[in-house]
């Protein structure tokens, strides 16, 4: 008699939704905290983790290095990083390093220490506002030193952040997580990708977007200066300089 194996267990699975989608930016903005919540869909009931990440809009990073110079300390030529999120976050059920080894976690971008803060190919040096930039992508045995302080000033700044309590199962198979967004967050789109890890791999990913963008006149303001730049410029010139002249005014009639 022939005996038909049992069928393998399904694949598990991850959902995820964010209670805001689209946050405002106004003068009045103090940063913004939304929550995510999600469900772990196994039929088999494996132990799971979950990691949350959340990348905002790639901005360059410009860092420089200070040395002492007969007694005094200046900058020295700044160094110029491309392709690093103007925000990133991880958040996850446990330590990223007891969840995946290091390979599933740098080919994730999981954790500070595996976010690629890309830099272009070739060394140049560009001048810019009659600025020397030095764009640096081999900075030899120095790189990972650059690279820490590029972390760090985010880090400082609520920009970069990393919590490995930060996914916290609230019943069985539903989980929670808290995006907070300071008040420097960068404008633009935000992609936050929710992962189940089970037995130390990926098996489910899913992706939602995150849209945070200015309001009523900063939104006019900053949509001015990004079309117009030129005119811009100009105009906020002209109003300084009518500022100055009837405040010279004022303080000479009195």
């Amino acid at each position: 008699m022939i005996v038909a194996a049992p069928p393998p267990p399904a694949p598990a699975a991850v959902s995820a939704a964010l209670t805001e989608t689209q946050v405002r930016v106004t003068s009045g903005f103090r940063g913004a905290r939304i929550v995510l919540y999600g469900a772990v869909f196994d039929p088999a009931d494996r132990p799971s983790d979950v990691v949350v990440i959340v990348r905002g809009p790639e901005q360059p990073i410009r860092i420089a290095r200070k040395s002492r110079v007969a007694g005094l300390w200046l900058n020295g030529r700044p160094v110029v990083f491309r392709g690093a999120p103007g925000f990133y976050m991880a958040a996850s059920t446990r330590p990223l390093g007891e969840i995946a080894g290091f390979g599933p976690l740098r080919r994730l971008g999981a954790g500070l220490d595996h976010l690629a803060i890309a830099a272009p190919l070739e060394q140049r040096v560009e001048t810019r506002y009659g600025v020397r930039d030095m764009v640096v992508s081999r900075l030899g045995a120095d790189y990972l030193d650059w690279r820490r302080a590029v972390v760090r000033l985010k880090t400082e700044a609520g920009l970069y952040a990393a919590d490995s309590a930060g996914v916290r199962f609230v019943d069985k198979n539903l989980f929670r997580a808290q995006i907070s967004l300071p008040a420097e967050a960068p404008i633009g789109r935000y992609e936050a990708r929710i992962i189940l890890f089970q037995d130390g791999k990926p098996v489910s990913i899913r992706d939602r977007d995150l849209v945070v963008e200015k309001a009523g006149l900063e939104r006019t303001l900053y949509l001015f200066a990004k079309q117009r730049p030129w005119t811009y410029g100009l105009v906020s010139v002209i109003v300084a300089l009518g500022a100055g002249w009837a405040a010279s005014a004022a303080f000479r009639r009195s």
